[in-house]
């Protein structure tokens, strides 16, 4: 089998590109890095997510994908700080509700449901980046862990 790997989308956004990913054959797996911070704080969460989002989407090949799938106008901002080496400014550019967009986040229930919901979009394998913003990273694994796993 032969897999798509996908990276820095929304569930949504999984509608629109599984259709190509598919058309270049029936067999390939749809593979998504899901970036999830399971801190219920979304102040913190924003604030320290922004970083990430500004250093990958100024990368040419992420900024063509979201200017593709129409966040560009959202994006357009920090875009242009970033061009002219405002780094700070492009960072808060970013509007909260891209981070809430890629960025899942909440208490590790909410982003459990959440990560279903790319699933339920035709996400094959979910590949879970844990960004351990304001909490522990192994316990944000455990507690991400589907329910009937915990403990192993």
């Amino acid at each position: 089998m032969h897999f798509a790997g996908l990276s820095f989308l929304r569930a949504d956004d999984v509608k629109k590109v599984a259709p190509y990913v598919k058309e270049a054959g029936p067999d390939k797996e749809i593979v998504a890095r899901i970036f999830v911070a399971p801190n219920p704080d979304k102040d913190q969460v924003r604030a320290m997510a922004k970083f990430a989002i500004a250093a990958y989407l100024n990368v040419p090949v992420y900024a063509a994908f979201h200017e593709w799938l129409g966040r560009g106008p959202k994006l357009r901002g920090m875009w242009d700080a970033w061009k002219k080496g405002d780094r700070k400014a492009a960072v808060a550019a970013i509007p909260d509700e891209v981070v809430d967009e890629l960025i899942v986040h909440g208490t590790p229930a909410e982003c459990r449901a959440h990560i279903q919901r790319y699933v339920d979009a035709g996400v094959d394998t979910p590949a879970l980046a844990i960004l351990p913003l304001g909490v522990d990273a192994r316990q944000a694994t455990r507690d991400l862990a589907p329910t009937g796993m915990k403990g192993r």
